[in-house]
């Protein structure tokens, strides 16, 4: 369960607050496949009030829903040397979001919620029995279709391919639709901007006897796609069948709306045996 909160927030053209929030509840299921290839499936709902069913451009908002699942491939080989110390490797691919479109209003076309591609790769070196520190990093890409440009006169798509699709073919079109940078020589790179739509992560993870972590990132976005920029600090800790992990971001650009932003996650590992 995830649960985002805007706190109460004046809408224009209404006269009184409203309590603006998110939430998404998750069901999964994960399984070995081989020695070193896992595979998962998640199901989501999804459930956004982001108006407070406040009127916007005459017309009244509503609670947006929609169903969503995730797709996720992990390997991971432990039999790996550095010299006198144990190495881990790990590779994962997710897919997320694949699911329904979402609207606002009863009138308004409904919106391809955001389905995203997740490359990553970690690295975990056990300095000794109590102390292991990883490094990882991952891109990520939005398999959606990129706002074409309009010509201002006639309204038709000048640049760019039309965003109004089903969600398969939106996320095949996601790495090819974009209008492009326009380059010096008066020619549009969509490769360029493809290229800019991808965002990189960066972490650093050191656990003392896997029950107490210390972690710290970076996430970057380019500037003309959004420009997300910040820094993590984290905590966690394991007691048992219990997990607790904090996090706190650091945005690099001032009065971001990520400030001030923090997560929590609570969770509980149940361990399966079988016997022969």
């Amino acid at each position: 369960f995830r649960l985002f909160t805007l706190g109460d927030v004046m809408i224009s053209g209404s006269s009184s607050e409203h309590k603006l929030y998110e939430f998404a509840i998750d069901l999964g299921y994960s399984s070995l496949l081989t020695d070193h290839l896992s595979g998962g499936l998640i199901l989501r709902y999804i459930h956004s009030d982001l108006t407070g069913g406040s009127f916007v451009g005459g017309a009244e908002t509503k609670v947006g829903r929609a169903i969503a699942g995730d797709l996720g491939l992990y390997y991971r080989n432990g039999n790996l040397n550095l010299g006198e110390r144990n190495m881990i490797l790990g590779f994962g691919l997710n897919i997320s979001n694949i699911g329904s479109k979402i609207s606002y209003t009863e009138t308004s076309d409904k919106a391809l919620i955001p389905v995203n591609l997740r490359l990553g790769g970690a690295v975990t070196l056990e300095m000794n029995d109590d102390n292991t520190i990883s490094l990882m990093a991952d891109l990520n890409k939005l398999l959606v279709p990129t706002p074409p440009i309009y010509d201002d006169s006639t309204g038709m798509i000048k640049f760019g391919m039309d965003p109004n699709v089903p969600t398969p073919a939106g996320m095949v079109r996601s790495f090819y639709d974009a209008p492009g940078i326009l380059m010096d020589d008066g020619s549009r790179s969509v490769f360029r901007e493809e290229i800019n739509e991808i965002t990189m992560g960066l972490g650093m993870e050191y656990w003392y006897r896997e029950q107490f972590a210390i972690r710290g990132g970076y996430f970057y976005e380019h500037k003309s796609k959004g420009n997300r920029n910040y820094f993590t600090v984290g905590l966690g800790l394991k007691l048992n069948v219990l997990t607790f992990d904090f996090s706190y971001l650091l945005p690099t650009i001032p009065d971001s709306p990520l400030r001030n932003t923090f997560i929590v996650t609570l969770g509980f590992e149940f361990a399966s045996s079988s016997s022969d």
